[in-house]
Order: C-alpha cells, then structure tokens, then sequence
C-alpha cells in the first residue's frame, strides 16, 4: 500500500481522519484545485528551490479563496467578467516552468518594448485553476496555458479565449522514483502517477505510453486496491511533484521542465522517456489570449506586435540556450525559483549516451533537443490533441467532448493570421526541427512513436 502523510508530515485537524488524509473526495480536487491533504511540509531539500513551502493550513485556505471565486476550473454556464475598457499594457501570467519562456524572454529583452509595447513584469502564478481564473477576469491578456486547456475552457465553459501560436515545443518528461524498482512503462501495474492537470498534453502522452504497454489508467483514491495491470493517475501542481517523489508518496511524474531536471538533481528521480522522444515536437503550453483583443480590428496593431515580439523572444532562445537559462533562473532576473544548473539542465542535456538505461531517448534520428521554441501552430496537432481528449481517463464533465469536431477546433479555436505575419517576418524560424525541412513549412504530419 502507498506510504500516506504521517501525522508528523500534517497538521492535524480533528475533522478529517488519518484514514482520509489522501482521499481525493473533494470534486474540486479532482478538478484539479491544489489536494491540501497532499502537500509536503517545508521539505528542507527543496526550500533552497521552492522556499519553504506552504502549511496544510495555508493551502487549505487558498483552496477556500478558490472556491469563492468559483473557481475549479470554473464550473460551465458562468458569467464571466468583461473588460470595461481595452488596456494595452501586456500583462503576461505565467507558471513557473519553462514552456513560459518566451513570453518572460520578451518582456526581460525588450522584444515587446521594440514593438512599440508597454509591459510589466510577467506575474508568478502557482497553478493552472489559478491562472485561469485570473485570465477570465482579465488580470492578463496573455498567457500560456497547457494545450488542451482552452478546449476546455471555449467549449464546455463557453469563454471566449484564442489559441494564438505556440510557446514552445517538447519541453517535459517522464520521471519515475528509484526506490520503485520501475524499468520500464510496463512496470506501471500498481504504481501512482502524477500528472499536473487532466485537460494537458502531458496526461494524453502518458496514457498513451501505459496503453501500449498493457497498464490500464485509472483514477481512484490513492489508498485504493489497484490491480496488477492498473496505473493509478492523480493531479498534483508541478511544484508539488518532487517533494512527493522523494517522499514516496508517488512512484513517478510527468511534466514540463524545468521539475523533470529538479526531480533528477534533488529527488533521485530517474529519466524514464522524454516526451518530445514519443510525439516529435509535440505542443505543450499555448499562447492565449482573450477573443476580443485577436478580432477586434481596432486591436490588430497591438497583437501583431505582441507575437512579432514573441517570435523574436523564441528566435534568441534558440540561438542564447545558455544565457537564456541564465535570465530565468535565481542567479539572473529570477523568473524560475531555480538555480541556474537546473535550468541549464532543463534546456541543454539532451545526451542519448547518458539516458540509456532505461532508454530515454529512441528516436536520435528526430534531431529533437530536450526543449525547442517555434510559434507554428500546426492544425495537425490540434486535432490529435482534441482526438485523444476523448480517449483518456479524467474526471468531470466530459460529454462536450463527444461529438467535438478535431477539423472544426483546428479551425475555431485557433487563430493563425497574427502568428504566420510574425513567421514571414521572421523566417529562420523554419530551421527550428519541429518544422519540416522541405515542403510547406506550414504543414506536418504528425509523429508519434511510443
């Protein structure tokens, strides 16, 4: 049975029971609200990294701020707060891991400021509910956000937001604990997996990798029996996922950098498949932006600038990989509680010699690295995206998935005029190895080999 928080690792509280600490009971949780019977106490291997952390009693409280906000995500048929006026400062809210990078890169480099843009330092926010609730109210006008959010959020909540271009691609990794005696996915058979949200890419590649190995996704209270075959999934925010691992409260994790290269360096964890090794630059975090600011004509000056800035951003990564880590991290402007190593990390080591055993990386010949940045927002991939939405295991309400057309999301939810204007503007964006090299840059054929 999975080791459970220990009295000495909560406070206690009289109305909840030891027997209940983990039990994801609350429909909010399961959601993907912050689990505060699943937090770790300032584990003093991590304050140097994440602070020192957060109390039970302090969680408990934000997941009451959540609520009162209505906020779960927010639950369908809402109103949701409108912007009284147009404000053309850019306000970007980002999590802290990497797939936020170009959007940090262009506010800390001037990008958005030679585009003739105001802008105010990107704002920390610790989880998905969090930053999507501050969107819908306007709080910012741009964000990333996990791929199949705004699927989510567009069709079951009816919010107007616009899929833009991409942040990045590849970016994230499996990780399992070497205390679980995993070698391989087929080793998942009663094993606890953290994903950092069920509407995320990272949730699609996982299940595929456990259904072409025979593992059966589940999703039940973490205490509970699991058959030999079944692999129990829970939501945890990523800064939370380490911590657990090291504490053997989960076998294993899958998210986006720069937690995969934390987990390795500070968790023992141990690199079990990149992603971008199984869906060759695949789409991770998204730029969203409100409907209104990418249709409004009176509005199209000032979102070409904010992607022409965006795509430079990317354009200096790709070419800065070891001063960009610099920038992000707590040793440069402190965008990523992290130190520089870790970032490095994140965004340089891509070694097949050194991730062999187990083999983290099959598809050398892809030319992939551990993380790119290009802005095309392949068509193709947003419907596999919204095809797989419908085949994996998540709670909520999921009907609207049902009869979703994947041709009609590529074509509704996302908006390609600003992004491809930035492109042209800028073309060795097509040297980037998720862009095919001959042929219409514009157009790919997905690859997934698990």
């Amino acid at each position: 049975m999975k080791k459970k928080l220990s009295e000495e690792m909560v406070e206690t509280r009289l109305d909840l029971p030891p027997d209940e600490l983990i039990l994801p009971d609350d429909p909010e949780v399961r959601e993907g609200k912050p689990d505060p019977r699943l937090v770790v106490e300032r584990d003093p291997l991590f304050s140097p990294v994440l602070g020192t952390g957060v109390t039970r009693r302090d969680v408990l409280k934000m997941g009451a701020a959540l609520a009162a906000m209505g906020c779960g995500l927010p639950a369908a048929g809402r109103a949701f707060a409108q912007e009284k006026k147009f404000n053309e400062v850019v306000r970007v809210g980002y999590l802290p891991i990497t797939d936020a990078a170009a959007l940090l890169i262009a506010h800390e480099q001037g990008f958005f400021k030679k585009e003739g843009l105001d802008s105010v330092r990107p704002e920390l926010v610790r989880g998905w509910s969090q930053i999507v609730e501050a969107f819908q109210s306007h709080k910012f006008n741009v964000v990333h956000l996990l791929n199949p959010i705004p699927i989510w959020m567009r069709y079951n909540n009816k919010f107007p937001v616009k899929i833009t271009a991409w942040d990045h691609t590849n970016g994230s990794a499996f990780v399992y604990g070497q205390h679980t005696g995993i070698k391989s996915i087929k080793d998942f058979g009663g094993k606890q997996l953290a994903v950092p949200y069920w509407y995320s890419n990272h949730n699609i590649i996982a299940q595929m990798l456990l259904r072409d190995a025979g593992i059966t996704p589940v999703i039940r209270p973490q205490d509970a029996k699991l058959a030999p075959n079944e692999c129990n999934l829970l939501v945890l925010a990523p800064p939370d996922m380490p911590p657990a691992l090291a504490s053997k409260k989960i076998d294993a994790y899958i998210v986006a950098e720069p937690f995969n290269a934390l987990g390795e360096i500070r968790a023992r964890a141990k690199m079990l498949r990149f992603t971008g090794d199984v869906w060759k630059g695949h789409p991770c975090c998204v730029v969203a932006m409100h409907e209104a600011d990418v249709m409004d004509p009176a509005r199209a000056a000032w979102t070409q600038a904010v992607h022409n800035a965006i795509v430079a951003a990317q354009l200096f990564m790709g070419e800065n990989r070891k001063e960009t880590a610099k920038i992000l991290s707590k040793d440069g402007a402190n965008y990523l509680p992290f130190d520089f190593e870790i970032i490095d990390r994140a965004m340089n080591f891509y070694d097949p010699a050194y991730y062999k055993n187990p083999l983290a990386i099959k598809h050398v010949d892809w030319g992939q690295d551990r993380i790119n940045f290009q802005a095309w927002p392949y068509p193709s991939a947003t419907k596999v995206v919204t095809e797989e939405m419908k085949r994996v295991v998540l709670t909520g309400d999921r009907a609207f998935l049902d009869n979703l057309s994947s041709d009609f999301v590529a074509k509704d939810l996302v908006n390609y005029d600003f992004i491809r204007k930035s492109l042209e503007k800028y073309p060795s964006w097509k040297k980037d190895p998720s862009v095919p090299q001959s042929g219409d840059p514009y157009t790919r054929k997905e690859v997934i080999q698990v």
